[in-house]
């Protein structure tokens, strides 16, 4: 049984005065898109008869093919606290076509119908924790964000050297104001950069959850006159954000990755699921880490991922098996960023390791050495591949793996191709400041 009844949304909004309703969701590159209504509309909106133009919102749909439908989600409903003027809710909408169909280009509904396939399997629930990193930066005097953070703060650092303490302490209160449990929040390792932490929850949960974070985040850094951004890499030489994402499968009410007989604590379902995220993590990588600058943030030296391997008792290679045990047993995959779309990113990770759970693949040994400090020949001597290095190369293994068109399906994978090959294309032709400072004085 879920959280609310329609009633009992009508009833909050009347109760809490509330004046606009947001009717959100995102496109398939993860941009959280919104229709408001006004409380008039809302129980036409509760009844999913809310239309809008879907030609509109990029990787949907043709102009001749354009109405769409928004189904709210009535868990999702929440009032934002950051508004003084008037109260705003918001509810979190699953897209339909006009003959009562999910859409083929809804990632939230992807995500849903990869976590049936689990259940179906007998996986009660995929639990998922995401850490995402975020800098705060000051703006310029025209109003435009900079990447100047003023900021001199490192790992764990106290106030007043982390200028960005009272910030972040007021996105937790406005987090756990939304219902958020915030677990931890935190400066990170390079000037300007934050964390916070939330509580695991059910993938679906958790994927509505980072799109909101990012919102809240935005929103409350604009109020102390900072500009947030999940860039993944927007410094040279500093490190960048990602977004770690812990994940475990429950069945029969136990945490199946755990086994107390096996020597690492790991169960064979475990096993099988590290072995099919290693197995796609190439095909995977062009939705885990989607932008030209994502791969800037995939190098060595800045504690991020660049092989494809596993670990129990060291954080540089692609997956981290944490200390914790029992019911706290999860994998970590390392190297997916802040401006990947959560719904398809989960979906991926849930459904690669399905694979390797379906074909009981076995993962390669557990790597305990420093990978960046291996040579060459001892990466291959363990079988350990590198992560594509290169927007483009990450298309090349998108298309490669047919498991990750097949998830996708026909329509996010041809619109999303089409857009991020595009977004390559538009790179490559243009002239970076580097290429002015190396070359413009000596040729």
């Amino acid at each position: 049984m879920g959280k609310y009844t329609a009633e009992d949304i009508i009833r909050k909004v009347k109760e809490e005065n509330v004046r606009f309703i947001r009717l959100q969701f995102t496109d398939i590159f993860g941009s959280f898109k919104n229709i408001a209504i006004t409380p008039c509309q809302l129980e036409k909106a509760l009844n999913n008869q809310c239309m809008f133009d879907g030609s509109s919102i990029e990787g949907f749909v043709r102009i001749e093919e354009s109405d769409m439908y928004l189904y709210p989600d009535y868990d999702s409903f929440l009032i934002f606290p950051w508004y003084n003027d008037c109260k705003v809710a918001r509810l979190i909408c699953d897209v339909y076509t006009p003959d009562g169909e999910p859409f083929a280009g809804d990632p939230r509904g992807l995500l849903k119908r990869v976590l049936k396939e689990a259940k179906e399997m007998g996986f009660t629930a995929f639990n998922v924790g995401p850490e995402c990193e975020f800098f705060l930066f000051n703006y310029d005097e025209q109003g435009r964000p900079t990447t100047d953070s003023r900021d001199r703060g490192a790992y764990f650092e106290l106030g007043p050297t982390d200028l960005g303490e009272t910030v972040r302490r007021d996105i937790c209160m406005n987090l756990e104001e939304m219902g958020y449990q915030i677990e931890a929040s935190h400066h990170e390792c390079a000037n300007g950069q934050h964390e916070i932490d939330f509580k695991y929850t059910d993938a679906l949960t958790a994927a509505d959850n980072i799109v909101t974070f990012k919102l809240a985040v935005k929103t409350v850094a604009h109020k102390h006159d900072m500009y947030a951004t999940f860039m993944p890499k927007p410094v040279f030489g500093k490190a960048g954000n990602g977004m770690h994402i812990n994940m475990s499968l429950m069945k029969d009410g136990k945490n199946a990755f755990y086994d107390e007989n096996d020597d690492l604590g790991l169960s064979q379902t475990a096993y099988q699921f590290i072995a099919g995220i290693l197995e796609h993590a190439a095909g995977m990588s062009a939705v885990t880490n989607p932008l030209v600058n994502s791969y800037k943030r995939l190098v060595s030296g800045y504690e991020a991922p660049v092989y494809i391997a596993w670990s129990a008792s060291n954080r540089s290679p692609l997956i981290r098996v944490p200390a914790s045990r029992g019911a706290g047993t999860r994998i970590e995959l390392r190297n997916p960023d802040p401006s990947a779309n959560p719904y398809l990113a989960l979906a991926l990770c849930l459904a690669a390791g399905l694979d390797g759970i379906r074909r009981g693949l076995t993962p390669p040994e557990s790597v305990h050495a420093n990978l960046f400090e291996m040579t060459e020949d001892e990466r291959e001597e363990h079988g350990v591949m590198q992560l594509p290095a290169t927007l483009r190369e990450a298309l090349r293994a998108m298309r490669k793996d047919k498991l990750v068109r097949e998830t996708l399906g026909k329509h996010i994978y041809s619109k999303y191709m089409a857009h991020k090959t595009a977004e390559w294309d538009e790179y490559t032709v243009r002239v970076t400041e580097w290429e002015i400072d190396r070359y413009l004085a000596r040729y």
